[in-house]
């Protein structure tokens, strides 16, 4: 794995530009510096994959109207979505290329890595990208190929939200009884006007029958 320029350059910029960005809070400064440096390193990358000669050439002159150039045209693109403002953003790039091609060239001339080695080192750091910045990024800077590479951070949803939804759709699913619909009424049978004529008599001769066995048993 090739080195991390971009937390390399990162930690230069708040070294040697302590400045940029410093009108705001510390979060928001860190985010604007890290839009700023991945936007201007893969830049370079593009630029370099199209020809890493010119570029090469590049880490060696600096050339600022070279810088300005680049800088504008990732301002002006119609992917830009940042919400520095144009004039803010023109300015930041300009800087912060301005020293990541210092930074190469002090590493060229340290590493002796000629052409061939920066060309390894610039073209690993596609890797140490990915993921790193939304995908207007990369649709401004032309690194096309690390569209998508920021995971999608999905909302945990805790076991109490879960059961309360799992609560509802069972209570949903129960049948619901409704008041206009028509109800049976089931009747009794009617007991018939003889019943209640004959049952006294049926009493009594149980009576008399129960009385009859009683005497028996006491005549015994």
């Amino acid at each position: 794995m090739a080195f991390d320029l971009v937390q390399y350059f990162s930690e230069q910029i708040k070294i040697q530009k302590p400045q940029l960005f410093d009108q705001y809070s510390l979060k928001e400064k860190q985010t604007y510096i890290d839009e700023v440096n991945v936007l201007a390193l893969g830049q370079l990358i593009s630029l370099w994959k199209q020809n890493p000669q010119k570029l090469y050439q590049e880490v060696h002159t600096a050339d600022p109207l070279y810088i300005q150039e680049v800088a504008r045209h990732l301002t002006t693109s119609a992917h830009n979505q940042s919400a520095l403002k144009a004039t803010e953003l023109e300015k930041s790039l300009s800087d912060v290329l301005a020293l990541q091609l210092t930074e190469l060239k002090q590493l060229d001339q340290t590493g002796s890595f000629g052409q061939t080695g920066l060309t390894e080192l610039l073209l690993g750091q596609i890797e140490h990208l990915s993921g790193q910045a939304e995908d207007w990024v990369w649709s401004t800077n032309q690194l096309t190929e690390l569209l998508g590479s920021k995971p999608v951070i999905q909302q945990e949803v805790s076991l109490e939200a879960t059961m309360q939804e799992f609560n509802q759709m069972v209570h949903q699913a129960q049948p619901v009884a409704h008041d206009d619909e028509p109800t049976i009424e089931v009747k009794t049978p009617e007991t018939p006007t003889w019943a209640y004529i004959v049952s006294p008599f049926v009493a009594l001769v149980i009576l008399i029958f129960l009385y009859c066995s009683y005497c028996q048993l006491v005549s015994f």
